[in-house]
């Protein structure tokens, strides 16, 4: 069993001893310290929280205890049951509510789920709001309601309303998509995205599409992270079907990749390049990713002769920072579109209609467009640790190493070499090191990861 409390959220297996996996305890006294704080951070008693949830196996029992807790804390609830991420934290804006509780715990497989929090923005927390709730949770400084003062429950469907919502996105053009007459093909791991993505590429238009693991059933039917190691049979079914591109996403529809028309991954790197591209080429203005992201979102936008920034991990702060620089487009290598001009979080349905008007405009296959790109690669790895493994210290070895090269130590640690790179950085979610080393062959991206591997595992 494991249970990992963070500023992210809370998130675990499900089952076993209350403080060693995901129980109904936990989820309690979780849900009820988000509400103290939400209380707290809105200044009133009486709040309005948005609930929505994927579709993995324990969602239902995990909802109705989230529901439960919140009514008992006094709050009205707007409960919108199945729902990507990115309709949850739409629902929250346009419900004018307090706060939001997504129910998913992303890529992970189906033995896991988690809560992930918003603000009344329909943005993730900071660091500092999800400190606060750690702490009240661990002193469990909260207080349920009495009877006269308990909350209500609402039950509504978003996921139309986030759909006309990108349908109406001024460089979403419907037209265009309409007249390519696209096959398209969605691979959504038996989860929301099911839902969700058939219907856009219906509003979209499109009359063709292969639906692939569309039943919102939580079985996944294959690894759900959207890499290329765990979508073999959809690039098979793909490339056999005669579509014009596949699309896949993760259970909670925040990510999304890419493969060609001929069974090629467009790679889920590519698909923020991409997007950027028209994007710019409609909008001019800067852009950000994080420090795990290829390059070659630097050089497309160096191409507009606009301003790329890289932010630490995670959706959060790619958020601030797209603020901050008031860049046009932003999000993160794994898949994560983040369009300043619809909201502020990372959204599939937002990045598969941006790239359709993009493939439609361009006039090419899939794989001819993703050619026009420049080539880097990317190895991905991780390191197992135990609790008593002090990553920091490893990290500060590290940076001793390489103090000839140019490190940034604002996530993790960063390398910068001339012709690669590579991010060494601690998990929030999972008791592992991630590994990202970027260079212009595979070949060599993974031999510079597996070099930090063996360098990191003698400091061990």
């Amino acid at each position: 069993m494991t249970l990992i409390k963070s500023i992210s959220g809370i998130r675990g297996t499900i089952g076993g001893k209350p403080g060693e996996g995901l129980s109904p305890l936990d989820v309690v006294k979780f849900t009820a310290s988000y509400a103290t704080w939400a209380k707290q951070s809105a200044g009133k008693e009486k709040l309005k929280i948005v609930v929505g949830r994927d579709a993995r196996i324990s969602g239902e029992m995990v909802s109705s205890i989230v529901v439960s807790t919140l009514i008992g804390m006094g709050c009205d609830v707007v409960n919108i049951g199945l729902a990507t991420t990115p309709t949850t934290e739409i629902a929250v804006t346009s419900e004018s509510a307090d706060g939001g509780i997504i129910l998913t715990a992303s890529h992970n497989p189906k033995q896991w789920n988690a809560l992930k929090l918003l603000n009344s923005k329909g943005e993730f927390l900071n660091a500092v709001e999800g400190n606060t709730i750690l702490e009240i949770a661990e002193s469990e400084d909260f207080n349920f309601s009495e009877v006269e003062n308990l909350g209500q429950v609402s039950e509504k469907d978003y996921t139309d309303i986030h759909v006309q919502h990108v349908f109406g996105l001024d460089l979403v053009d419907v037209e265009a998509i309409k007249t390519a007459n696209f096959t398209v093909a969605i691979d959504a791991v038996n989860s929301v995205g099911g839902i969700a993505m058939p219907a856009l590429f219906k509003a979209l238009g499109i009359k063709n599409i292969v639906e692939i693991n569309c039943e919102a059933t939580g079985h996944f039917a294959h690894t759900p992270e959207p890499l290329p190691e765990n979508l073999v049979e959809t690039a098979e079914i793909i490339r056999t079907s005669k579509v014009d591109v596949g699309f896949v996403v993760d259970p909670d529809v925040d990510r999304l990749a890419i493969i060609n028309e001929d069974g090629t991954m467009f790679n889920e790197e590519y698909t923020l390049v991409a997007i950027a591209d028209y994007i710019l080429s409609k909008t001019p203005g800067n852009t950000v990713s994080n420090l795990s992201s290829s390059r070659a979102l630097r050089v497309i936008t160096e191409k507009y002769g606009q301003t790329y920034t890289a932010a630490a991990v995670g959706e959060v702060n790619v958020v601030a920072k797209i603020k901050e620089t008031n860049a046009v487009i932003g999000g993160e290598g794994n898949g994560g579109v983040i369009y300043p001009a619809s909201h502020s979080g990372r959204d599939a349905l937002v990045g598969a209609a941006l790239f359709l008007t993009h493939l439609a405009k361009s006039g090419m296959k899939c794989s001819e467009l993703r050619k026009t790109y420049p080539d880097y690669f990317i190895s991905k790895n991780k390191i197992e640790l135990t609790p008593e493994i002090d990553v920091d210290e490893i990290l500060v070895k590290m940076k001793k190493k390489y103090a000839n090269e140019k490190v940034t130590d604002i996530d993790g640690l960063k390398i910068d070499f001339e012709n690669s790179w590579v991010h060494l950085r601690k998990s929030n979610t999972e008791l592992i090191i991630r590994i990202y080393a970027e260079a212009d062959s595979l070949e060599r991206a993974d031999n510079l990861a597996q070099t930090m591997i063996e360098q990191i595992k003698s400091i061990i």
